[in-house]
C-alpha cells in the first residue's frame, strides 16, 4: 500500500539527484528520468522508483536515460 512517506515531491527528487528541479520535468515531457504520477495537481514520485531508476543507470541501463 502506498503511503504519504512513500512519495517524493519533485524538489525533494531534485535535492536527492542533484539537479535542477526544471530537468525533472523536461524528463517527464519526454518520457525519460524516474516513473513519476500525479496526485490531483501534484507530481509525485514513489522512492523505489527514483531508486530503480538510479539502479539501472548505475548497471548502464538506458531506461529512461536523460
Amino acid at each position: 500500500m502506498l503511503s504519504k512517506k512513500n512519495l517524493m515531491s519533485p524538489s525533494e527528487v531534485s535535492q536527492m539527484l542533484g539537479i535542477p528541479e526544471a530537468t525533472l520535468y523536461q524528463w517527464t515531457y519526454r518520457g525519460v528520468g524516474p516513473r513519476s504520477f500525479r496526485v490531483g495537481r501534484h507530481r509525485r514520485y514513489r522512492i523505489e522508483d527514483v531508486e530503480e531508476w538510479l539502479e539501472a543507470r548505475a548497471r548502464g541501463g538506458d531506461h529512461g536515460a536523460a
